[in-house]
């Protein structure tokens, strides 16, 4: 496993973290047993980062069971305040709920899920402020920032790292926060990688996602949209298949090698997927500079 430094300061942490959003159920039903049997494959296989938040449904409790008993200073666990209002009482709030349910009297990242739209950012920061003095946070962060909303919280209070939206279909990010960050020594935790899971070649044209699925309301996943997303997919499949890879583990490979990015958060639903994942870290070194220009083509073809 590989571990990156969180910032200028920060701890080492693994090149990917477990994202807990799937097992909570946000992309369909998973059972109790296999959210836990999952966890515990994460942990076993070198994987000690987790990524959850308090809008993540069961996800929360759900890691609380998976790690009671584990050594807790051997795990970086990181969560959100997701729902309005970003007070701080309601921070204060949150955060005594998600570390009820996570089993833990500290977390080592808390973060704004978004950016406040209800008080100022003066008010939301002084919250994380606040649980990072009493110790109950020992890092804060953000979460879905842009450049500019970044760096106007960091003027406010030192924010260890970002989460961006970051995929071979998301690469937004690549453009200026992620060379802001990598100048300014920010913390870069890049968020599905997969794109909701475009970019794992399960899906053929014509899908329909069950209504519990968050996906089946979002435009990119029907009709001709995704008829495109996954041609484009097919086309990155064929490319890793010459790498001996998956493409899942070419999407997170290529995730990963953009500067600046310490970690990358993928979610999973079964061990199997997590040992997937994994496999995306040996790639990465063997990835050249041409075939990160190969695959950055590919998907640059998608409107």
């Amino acid at each position: 496993m590989e571990y990156r430094q969180l910032g200028h300061d920060g701890p080492h942490i693994t090149r990917i973290t477990f994202g807990a959003w799937p097992i909570g159920g946000g992309m369909g039903a998973v059972d109790g047993a296999t959210a836990v049997a999952t966890i515990h494959r994460a942990l076993d296989i070198g994987i000690t980062a987790i990524d959850t938040a308090e809008a993540y449904r069961t996800s929360e409790a759900v890691i609380g069971r998976a790690l009671a008993g584990r050594p807790r200073d051997e795990l970086f666990l990181a969560t959100k305040i997701s729902a309005e209002p970003f007070t701080r009482e309601r921070i204060e709030a949150a955060l005594a709920n998600s570390l009820r349910a996570l089993g833990t009297d500290y977390v080592d990242l808390y973060q704004l899920h978004r950016y406040p739209s209800d008080v100022p950012l003066e008010e939301a920061i002084a919250g994380l402020a606040e649980v990072q003095r009493s110790g109950r946070a020992r890092y804060v962060g953000v979460s879905n920032f842009t450049t500019d909303q970044l760096a106007a919280a960091r003027r406010l209070h030192p924010i260890q790292s970002v989460q961006p939206r970051l995929s071979l279909f998301d690469a937004e990010a690549t453009r200026d926060l992620l060379p802001y960050c990598a100048a300014e020594n920010v913390g870069v935790v890049a968020h599905s990688p997969l794109a909701k899971g475009l970019l794992t070649g399960k899906y053929r044209p014509g899908h329909v996602f069950p209504a519990d699925d968050e996906r089946s309301g979002f435009p990119r996943f029907r009709g001709e949209a995704l008829a495109r997303y996954v041609a484009a997919a097919d086309e990155l499949a064929a490319l890793a298949q010459t790498k001996g890879a998956s493409l899942v583990q070419l999407a997170i490979a290529w995730t990963l090698s953009q500067p600046g990015v310490t970690s990358c958060i993928v979610g999973a639903k079964t061990p199997e997927q997590v040992e997937e994942h994994v496999g995306a870290i040996a790639l990465r070194q063997r990835l050249t500079g041409e075939d990160l220009e190969r695959i950055t083509a590919i998907a640059a073809r998608l409107p």
